[in-house]
């Protein structure tokens, strides 16, 4: 899981990223236009609104240390769903 950000602005909300989620049950990516400047609460929201809601909880999400997933939101949603978030290093 990780952004594509410094994209520019497009569609009719002005999408400036998108948020890219490889799905190794599916083989799949599946990319999700969002913004940049997205919050850790908007990136939780939004991700289960249009991608748990439809494939299920994720047993683990690996992802660089963004601070978008190193916040203790993050934490206490891995905790409460009983997922594993890994960190990859670049």
């Amino acid at each position: 899981m990780d952004w594509v950000t410094a994209l520019p602005p497009g569609g009719d909300k002005g999408y400036n990223a998108f948020l890219v989620i490889f799905d190794r049950y599916i083989k799949a990516p599946i990319f999700l236009p969002c913004h940049k400047d997205d919050t850790a609460i908007d990136t939780a929201l939004f991700i289960w609104n249009r991608v748990i809601s439809h494939t299920g909880i994720f047993k683990n999400i690996i992802s660089d240390k963004d601070p978008k997933f190193t916040s203790a939101l993050w934490t206490n949603i891995h905790m409460l769903l009983v997922t594993k978030l890994s960190f990859s290093t670049a």
